[in-house]
């Protein structure tokens, strides 16, 4: 591992220019849901926007772990990002050439056009989510990697913080032509720079090479299935994301009718800041020696804070809400990442990291779809004018706001619920057990 440790350099490198490519997909992600939901009013729009998100990153998490583990990961990162570029550039001539009346009609065409081709500019960019924990492993000693997992999460946070910022800014003042025109310049630089970056690549063995060629879902989930408890950490980690399909559908339409989309854009970047303080913490701290458990108590706290946040119609609740949310974020998303990492060999990461991806992503679409037209048409008007209102409103509140409010309540009891009992599961101590005999391996092998 010595020879690995000298390429910590790189790593940072190759973490900068991340943060600038995640920070320009993100920024199309935020703005074109805060321009539609502006343009047509329909949370059912919104929501369809995170359905369309959703389905995509599950369809292709898969593929697009293949593309990791077969081609060298520089390669991988360049594709990405000129795939992205090329519908970014695609959507940009569709804005040009649509009138702007089209884009206030929710069942246009040419909206859909190019909310599509956005997103899969977007989708494009997942290449990279799933390459940077194999370059971790790649890159930084075992006995450290939780910590840069945590500088994973720091740049995450930053990609939030200007994010949303940015996104809120441009949409508010000049719709969607600011965003698409620097997403591609910042795009474009990121090619560059990356062309100037030397990424190492580690040999594999004979036997090990064989097995790269392909999708191969078949031996992918033989190796999770060899490692006791990381097909019930998968599974969990589902229905984690299909109640989480709940959150990612209607959260920008709770915080744009408490606030204005200005507002809620600079809130998001004030929020974001959590993300990078956490981030920061598990850097400097690590994760302890039972990630496993750790990644349960958070999603506890999580689901605890989805619960509280809606209680009261306040922009203070929500901000305190998510901002505590961001703080945890890092933790669950580093020690995730660690457990695979220590358990999964690193030719199969870029396909188990995908695979992983693909199942967990796959519950979501069917809550996001779902969630918007039934809190549009069900619990809207049950907290507007329906029992809702009349039993639980006074106390609650009513109207638009209530509706989804309710929504997210009911959602983060479910979520507690269930993992307080993955928590008390045998699979999960299972897993506990083989990430400690991992890492007591990988302790005990020669340098």
């Amino acid at each position: 591992m010595t020879a690995i440790q000298g390429h910590v350099k790189t790593f940072y490198q190759i973490l900068a220019n991340t943060l600038l490519v995640s920070v320009m997909n993100f920024t199309v992600w935020f703005a074109v849901t805060f321009w539609v939901y502006l343009q047509t009013r329909s949370v059912f729009a919104t929501g369809v926007i995170s359905g369309v998100f959703l389905v995509l990153t599950a369809a292709t998490g898969i593929w697009f772990g293949s593309v990791v583990d077969g081609h060298r990961k520089k390669t991988a990162l360049q594709g990405s990002a000129a795939a992205s570029l090329l519908f970014y550039a695609a959507a940009f001539a569709v804005y040009l050439v649509t009138p702007a009346d089209d884009f206030h009609d929710p069942a246009s065409i040419a909206l859909w056009a190019l909310i599509l081709l956005l997103m899969c500019g977007v989708i494009a960019g997942n290449i990279r989510t799933i390459a940077l924990p194999t370059l971790v492993t790649l890159l930084i000693e075992e006995n450290t990697r939780d910590r840069a997992n945590g500088l994973v999460g720091t740049v995450t946070g930053t990609t939030f913080l200007t994010t949303s910022v940015i996104s809120g800014v441009l949409v508010a003042f000049d719709g969607m032509r600011s965003v698409i025109i620097l997403a591609m310049a910042a795009l474009g630089l990121a090619i560059l720079h990356l062309s100037f970056v030397t990424i190492p690549e580690r040999v594999v063995e004979p036997h090990a090479e064989e097995q790269r060629g392909g999708v191969d879902i078949r031996g992918t989930l033989r190796i999770i299935a060899g490692v006791p408890g990381l097909t019930a950490l998968i599974l969990f980690s589902m229905f984690n994301n299909f109640l989480g399909g709940v959150f990612m559908a209607l959260a920008d339409a709770y915080g744009l009718s408490l606030v204005s989309v200005q507002s809620w854009g600079l809130l998001w970047g004030v929020l974001s800041t959590g993300m990078i303080v956490g981030g920061i913490v598990v850097s400097r701290t690590g994760l302890g020696r039972q990630p496993v458990r750790l990644l349960l108590l958070i999603n506890v706290a999580l689901w605890t804070i989805i619960i509280v946040f809606p209680l009261r119609a306040s922009i203070w609740w929500v901000a305190v809400g998510f901002y505590l949310y961001m703080l945890l974020m890092p933790y669950a998303e580093a020690a995730e990442q660690t457990i695979l990492q220590k358990v999964v060999p690193y030719e199969r990461q870029g396909r188990v990291f995908g695979l992983a991806q693909s199942a967990e992503q796959a519950a979501s679409p069917l809550t996001a779809f779902l969630i918007s037209p039934i809190t549009q048409f069900v619990f809207i008007p049950f907290m507007t004018d329906g029992w809702g209102a009349r039993e639980i409103g006074p106390w609650f509140g009513t109207g638009a706001d209530r509706g989804m409010a309710l929504v997210f309540v009911l959602t983060g009891i479910i979520g507690v619920i269930a993992t307080l009992i993955a928590l008390a599961s045998r699979p999960y101590r299972r897993l506990n057990d083989a990430t400690a005999a991992a890492s007591s391996e990988t302790a005990a092998a020669p340098a």
